[in-house]
C-alpha cells in the first residue's frame, strides 16, 4: 500500500501532503513490465494522481491525467478515484534511453516536451472538468506545477521521485507537494519554498525511512491525516461488457467471425477478456 499524510502548516497558511508510493510503483511495473525509464516517468505521474485524487470531495469522483509530450515513451495515461485506487499505462514500456550527463535517468527525454497534459475530473456535475496545460520540462513535477498554476489557478511546489534499483524494481518512491491557502502571507510562502529544498532527493528518503521518517523528521511538530492508496485497476467483466455495448452488435460479430474472437485488453493491468460469437449474441441478448 501506499501512503499519504496531510497537515496544514505554518499556521494553517500552507498545505503539505507527504506521499510514499513504492508499492505502487511495483505494482505498475509488474503489471506492465516496465523499464526502469519508463518506470520512473510512469511512477511519478502516479505518485502526482494520488496526490491530485487526494483532494477529490465525493465518493463517486474520479480524474484522469493524459501526458502527451511526443517524447520517446509515447503518452503516458493515468487515473484514480476519491477512494484512492491509481492506474496508469505508458505507451512504450519497454523504451530505454541514455543517462543524463548527472548520471540520473532522462525522463524528460522519455516525456518530452512538445504537448500538453490533460486533466479531466468528473466531479459529479453535467460535464467533466478538463483542464490543459503546455508541457513545461517533461520531467513530470515542473510539468503538474505549471498545470496548477495555469489551469487552476494554484500556486504549487511538488517535488517527485522514483529510485530504481538494478534488479529494476522500485526501491524508494514519492513526493512532497506544498499549496498556500488563500491569503497566505508572502513570508510564509517564502518559508515554503525554503523548505521544498529538503526534498530534492525524496526518492532517496522514501527508500531510507518512507513517509512516517520524513513526517516525523521535518514536520514532527505537526498532526497528519493519513490514508492507503494502492494501485488497482477497475476494469472486470462487468465494465468490458458496457464498453463492447456501446459498439454494437454488427461490428463485434463481424470481427469474432473474421478472428474467431473479439479481444480485449484492459490497458492499465493487460488484463485479457476474450468473447467467441456466442458471448456477443448472449451479451447483446441479455442487455
Amino acid at each position: 500500500m501506499g501512503k499519504i499524510y496531510k497537515t496544514l502548516i505554518f499556521d494553517g497558511n500552507v498545505s503539505l501532503s507527504v506521499l510514499e508510493t513504492t508499492d505502487v510503483v511495483n505494482e505498475a511495473i509488474k503489471f506492465h513490465n516496465l523499464s526502469p525509464l519508463c518506470a520512473a516517468g510512469l511512477g511519478r505521474t502516479l505518485t502526482a494522481v494520488a496526490f491530485m485524487a487526494s483532494n477529490l470531495k465525493g465518493k463517486d469522483e474520479r480524474l484522469s491525467v493524459t501526458i502527451d509530450g511526443n517524447g520517446a515513451g509515447g503518452r503516458i495515461v493515468a487515473a484514480a478515484d476519491a477512494s484512492l485506487n491509481v492506474r496508469g499505462t505508458i505507451d512504450r514500456p519497454e523504451v530505454v534511453l541514455p543517462l543524463k550527463a548527472d548520471g540520473k535517468l532522462d525522463v524528460g527525454g522519455l516525456v518530452g516536451n512538445n504537448g500538453k497534459i490533460t486533466v479531466v475530473k468528473n466531479l459529479g456535475l453535467k460535464e467533466p472538468y478538463v483542464g490543459r496545460c503546455n508541457l513545461v520540462s517533461g520531467e513530470i513535477a515542473e510539468d503538474f506545477t505549471a498545470y496548477y498554476a495555469y489551469s487552476e489557478q494554484q500556486p504549487t511546489a511538488m517535488a517527485l521521485g522514483v529510485l530504481i534499483g538494478k534488479d529494476g524494481s522500485c526501491e524508494g518512491a514519492g513526493g512532497v507537494v506544498l499549496q498556500p491557502m488563500p491569503d497566505c502571507p508572502e513570508e510564509d510562502i517564502e518559508k515554503a519554498e525554503k523548505l521544498m529544498e529538503h526534498f530534492g532527493n525524496v526518492s532517496y528518503l522514501m527508500k531510507d525511512g518512507g513517509a512516517e521518517e520524513v513526517v516525523k523528521k521535518y514536520f514532527g511538530e505537526y498532526s497528519f491525516s493519513f490514508r492507503e492508496t494502492r494501485y488497482k485497476c477497475n476494469c472486470g467483466k462487468d465494465y468490458i461488457d458496457k464498453v463492447l455495448l456501446t459498439i454494437g452488435k454488427a461490428e463485434l460479430i463481424d470481427t469474432a467471425e473474421k478472428e474467431g474472437k473479439v479481444e480485449v485488453c484492459c490497458q492499465f493491468c493487460d488484463k485479457k477478456y476474450v468473447y467467441k460469437r456466442e458471448d456477443i449474441e448472449n451479451l447483446f441478448d441479455g442487455k
